[in-house]
């Protein structure tokens, strides 16, 4: 199990407010790729909330291995992350399709991994660590230096501009491909696809890597770190929580916000009960982290700032919407 970051308890947060501090919640928004990031050819690695949640080297792969299973391994570890996946095939090109859009159970993807398994084997020259029917985490052997992007940031767009690619080692790229290759070739053939294409659902014609990192790699933001609870659905949370020490929650509990890190699914639904929080003074304030351009952005916004300003004075101040504060 990772150490807790140095000198952070579950409590700090928690202590901190008792001790005259402000009563806030931090809210951060899914950021998308800025096209002027995708310079020399190639797009930067990880989304722009991956990066700030992880770091610059976006060590996907172990914290989702951590936050899935109750395994021990090696933080200094390099592990892969595989994941069946269907590519949809167009007129002139390849796109990678969302994992939440393959409905693939459980009984198959165990079947899709028995086949693939040798292969994966031989190549990665380990045995798998742990596997669920959407992730298979395995070290990455001699495919750790190789750059790629998560299903996230590569789905629904040309698989051209997100195959992984090599850094400092010529042919892993390539070595990757071959295997690729190799597999769709078996699952191709394989009676898990003839079933579904007869219930009129995607093949899973593919398999993508993405990832790979160690542990210790990992570079936590104090925004989250010192959070004293971590609210939402993303498979990255339960990683983190663990990794930090702190408890997660799918859904947002309205009485226990103070000192909190909220990412959900659908922000504009929680906006309300956070501006009425402020309004009643449960709140002192709320920190919005989102993404401009693939950039952080940081706001701390109090009771005044999210008030619509009228020169209608005796009417009571409208709440402005979380779109309207996010394009300001």
């Amino acid at each position: 199990m990772p150490p807790k970051i140095e000198g952070m308890t579950q409590n700090s947060a928690q202590t901190q407010n008792t001790q005259g501090q402000p009563r806030r919640l931090t809210l951060m928004l899914t950021g998308e790729d800025a096209l002027d990031e995708q310079g020399d050819n190639q797009a930067r690695q990880g989304l722009p909330h991956e990066r700030y949640l992880l770091g610059d080297k976006v060590p996907l792969a172990p914290i989702l291995l951590l936050g899935q299973s109750t395994i021990g391994f090696d933080p200094n570890l390099e592990i892969a992350c595989l994941q069946p996946v269907h590519l949809h095939a167009t007129r002139d090109h390849l796109i990678l399709m969302g994992q939440n859009q393959i409905d693939l159970t459980e009984t198959e993807s165990n079947k899709l991994l028995d086949a693939a398994l040798p292969l994966l084997k031989e190549d990665f020259d380990h045995q798998l660590l742990f596997h669920n029917p959407y992730h298979w985490f395995i070290p990455a052997g001699p495919f750790s230096k190789l750059a790629s992007y998560s299903v996230d940031q590569a789905q629904g767009r040309n698989i051209d501009w997100w195959m992984p690619h090599d850094t400092h080692e010529q042919g892993v790229a390539k070595r990757w491909r071959k295997l690729q290759n190799e597999i769709q070739m078996l699952w191709h053939i394989d009676s898990v696809n003839e079933e579904r294409q007869a219930r009129g659902l995607p093949s899973i014609n593919s398999i993508w890597i993405s990832g790979i990192g160690k542990l210790n790699d990992v570079k936590v933001p104090s925004a989250l770190a010192r959070a004293s609870k971590i609210y939402g659905k993303h498979s990255l949370l339960s990683g983190l929580a663990k990794f930090c020490g702190i408890p997660v929650s799918a859904s947002v509990a309205n009485e226990n916000l103070v000192g909190a890190f909220a990412w959900p699914d659908n922000p504009e639904m929680l906006w309300p009960q956070l501006a009425s929080q402020l309004l009643n003074k449960q709140l002192d304030e709320v920190m919005i982290i989102d993404f401009p351009e693939g950039k952080t952005r940081e706001r701390i916004l109090t009771l005044p700032d999210i008030q619509k300003k009228s020169w209608m004075f005796w009417k009571k101040p409208e709440v402005l919407a979380l779109n309207d504060l996010i394009q300001s």
